[in-house]
């Protein structure tokens, strides 16, 4: 995995009025739910288009090993950038709120995943576990706060994390 440099004395700094009306309004309606939608249209082969809002198409599809055409990360992989982009967003908010300032970060995610059953199709083993086992995620964060406080920081974020929660916990899974 190879980093993308930058020469940046600091991440661009969230907009810090517009964080704190989110902040607020969340204190304000701690009980609002919002849901999020997606259209996943098959292409051919295991490529596949996923429409947000109106976004331009979000490609998703498998690699070689998987017999596919290697054009986008896979399912699993976009869980994983998923999973450190909301991470990301979380440390850099919370930065902002405590006046950090970030001048790198970087999250580094790698995940077990056991593909015999392959969809349903190879190894259908009872005992055998589907899906991610272990998660790790390194963060590269370097900012004006002293370890222990980018140790909290990463905590809470995570902590916080939708996606992580998501991970972490079980979800109501709902396919018609």
């Amino acid at each position: 995995m190879k980093p993308v440099e930058t020469s940046c004395t600091r991440l661009d700094p969230i907009d810090r009025a517009g964080l704190e009306e989110l902040i607020k309004s969340g204190k304000a309606n701690p009980n609002v739910i919002k849901t999020l939608k997606c259209k996943t249209v098959a292409e051919g082969r295991f490529r596949h288009a996923n429409y947000i809002r109106n976004l331009p198409a979000y490609i998703v599809d498998e690699p070689p090993t998987l017999l596919g055409d290697d054009t986008a990360p896979n399912p699993s992989e976009a869980v994983l950038a998923a999973l450190g982009s909301c991470l990301a967003v979380g440390i850099h908010a919370n930065a902002i709120a405590q006046n950090i300032v970030i001048t790198k970060l970087e999250l580094e995610l790698e995940g077990d995943l056991n593909i015999t059953a392959v969809w349903g199709t190879g190894d259908l083993s009872e005992d055998k576990p589907l899906g991610f086992t272990d998660i790790r995620v390194k963060v590269i964060l370097e900012s004006n706060a002293d370890e222990a406080t980018q140790k909290k920081l990463i905590a809470h974020a995570t902590k916080y994390s939708p996606v992580a929660n998501t991970i972490l916990r079980v979800v109501n899974l709902e396919v018609s």
